[in-house]
Formats: structure tokens, sequence, C-alpha cells
């Protein structure tokens, strides 16, 4: 009876399991090498064992509500999986493997005690819904902002002091949830029309606490990511040669090479070959790459006609990040 009932599981190709223990199902890859969905929720699972990387075909898999600590690297072998729910565990971190997945379009890991996201994430080209709600986060890879399907990006009640300059940039990214993280005080303009949570950010903080770059602008003070090196004013003139020279090699690379690998670490050092993969940002006003300078112009939203849609409940601003002092003096937001 019991191979029977095991049969007919591997045909359906689906399973839910309500487990006493925090065991995981021995040989369950043998037993139902078909398996295509798999509920382990709300058990006390410590450990995600190794052998979950034989289930190939699995398309969803749900871990939510356990006791998780660690996520084996063998999970970026569920190269079939779609769908990955973490939500309500202890995790600290992803394993890099996670950037394995190509085929997946959902990733719910809020109310965790993650301190950061895999820089390899951005690697999930189909990932369309990320929901980090209710981590440790402090800032946000900019590698995120190169997920071609990303739709919805929530990571409201975080620790999030700034955004990616280039954030909002792809036409797929319409929902952005941010609500409750008072470190925030700015938005990348490039979110502006789109659909944004930014109730219960803002509050003020001791300077102390938050050791970034910032500019100024009246009353307000807005905190530039920590790969900033220099803000720049509509006084300045001249760009850093550095600068220049980093935007010299990104054209070459794009116009004509196609490819980094002409470019080695004896030619040029191993960070700025990184750079010049994932630049700073992106000027709001011409779409120039930035790496070393920025100039922000700030947007209180309480001037913008989203004002009414947050009703007064966040003091947060939109920052426009712009790459000259050209720029910097012929953006507008509203136009």
């Amino acid at each position: 009876m019991i191979a029977l009932f095991l049969s007919w599981l591997s045909i359906k190709a689906s399973l839910f399991l309500k487990l006493t223990m925090w065991k995981y199902p021995e040989n369950l890859a043998q037993k139902l090498p078909n398996l295509v969905e798999l509920y382990l929720h709300s058990n006390n699972i410590v450990v995600v064992p190794e052998a979950i990387g034989s289930l190939v075909k699995l398309q969803c898999l749900d871990l939510s509500d356990n006791a998780l600590e660690i996520v084996c690297p063998e999970i970026g072998r569920l190269r079939a999986l779609r769908h990955l729910r973490l939500a309500n565990n202890q995790l600290q971190f992803l394993p890099p493997e996670v950037g394995d997945l190509k085929e997946l379009q959902t990733l719910d890991i809020s109310t965790n005690r993650l301190l950061t996201l895999p820089e390899r994430l951005h690697m999930c080209l189909s990932l369309q819904y990320l929901t980090v709600d209710r981590n440790r986060l402090w800032y946000v890879p900019r590698h995120l902002c190169q997920l071609p399907s990303l739709n919805e990006l929530s990571m409201a009640g975080n620790r999030l002091a700034f955004l990616p300059l280039d954030l909002g940039r792809s036409r797929e990214l319409q929902y952005v949830y941010v609500d409750n993280n008072i470190h925030l005080k700015g938005l990348p303009s490039y979110l502006y029309n789109k659909v944004i949570g930014c109730s219960g950010c803002g509050a003020p903080i001791q300077v102390s606490e938050v050791k970034l770059l910032s500019f100024s602008s009246g009353q307000r003070t807005v905190f530039l990511p920590a790969e900033v090196k220099a803000i720049g004013t509509e006084h300045d003139h001249v760009l850093p040669l550095q600068e220049l020279a980093m935007r010299s090699l990104y054209h070459t690379y794009h116009s004509l090479l196609k490819d980094l690998n002409f470019l080695s670490p004896i030619s040029l050092p191993r960070s700025l070959l990184e750079l010049l993969h994932c630049p700073l940002g992106h000027c709001h006003r011409c779409s120039e790459p930035m790496f070393t300078i920025v100039y922000p112009k700030l947007f209180p939203l309480r001037e913008t006609p989203m004002a009414g849609l947050h009703q007064w409940r966040t003091t947060v601003s939109f920052v426009a990040y712009c790459c000259s002092t050209q720029c910097l003096q012929t953006f507008d937001l509203l136009s």
C-alpha cells in the first residue's frame, strides 16, 4: 500500500510534507524522481541538506516558517526551480549559488537575519518578484539593478540608508516598497512614476550611526552610496582624471569590443575591472556612466504630484544623480 501511494505521488509529481521532526526525508530523490513541488513549511527544519540538489525537476520549494540557519550550496543545482520561499527563518546569508537559478521567478526571504544579498543574485535573469522585508540590510548591491525581468522589489523594514543609483532604470521594475527604513532619506529619481511605498522612512538619526558620504540641501541631508568618492557641485567644471579614463574605457568596451576580457588584471586593477562591469550609476539626465563622482540634485517628495499618495507620512526625497554640472543644471524631475 505504501509503495502504491509513493508511486501515485511520483506520477502526480507534487508533494506536501507536514513533518513533526526537523529531519529531511531520506532518499526522497530516488523515491520521487519527477517531483516538481515540495512544501516543507511550518516545521522545525534547521538545515537544508545537500540531498536537496538531487531534485533536479523541482520547480517550487517552500521552506518558510522553519528554523533554518543554513542553506546549502547544492540548492544551486535546482536549475528548474521557479519559486523559492525561505521566509520566517533565521538565515544570516544566502549561498552565492542562488545565482545559478536561471529559471527562478519568485524569491521570498523576508523575516530573516540577512545583512546583505548575494552578489551573484543579479544572474537570476528570470527573477520577477523579490521580497526581502524585515531583515537587517544596510545596503542593496548595485548589481541588483541588472535584473532584466524584476517587476516587484520589496525591502520594507530593514536598515537601508541609500538605494543603488540605477534602481528603477529598468522599465520592467514597477513596484518598489521600502517602508519603515528609518535611515532612508533619498530615493533615486528613476523611481519617479513607479509605484513606491516609503511610509515610515526618513526619521532623524545621529550622524555617528551612519558613516556615509552625504550632501545637504536646505534642512535635508541625504546619504549617498559608499562607492561614491566625491560629490560634485554646480561650481565644478573639471572631472577627475580617473572618471574620464573610466568613461573612455567603458565606451570603448560597449561600442567596439563588447567584451571586457581584453583587459587583464595586469593592465587594470581588478577593482576597476569590476567597476567597468557595473558602473556606480548612470546620469539621470543623459545616461552617461558614472564611476567616482556624482552631482546630486534633491526633489522633496512633498513638492511632487506624488505627495498626496503618501499623505505626508514620509520625509524622503527623490535624488537625481547627474554626471556633470551641465546635466545638474538642466535636469528637471517633472519634464
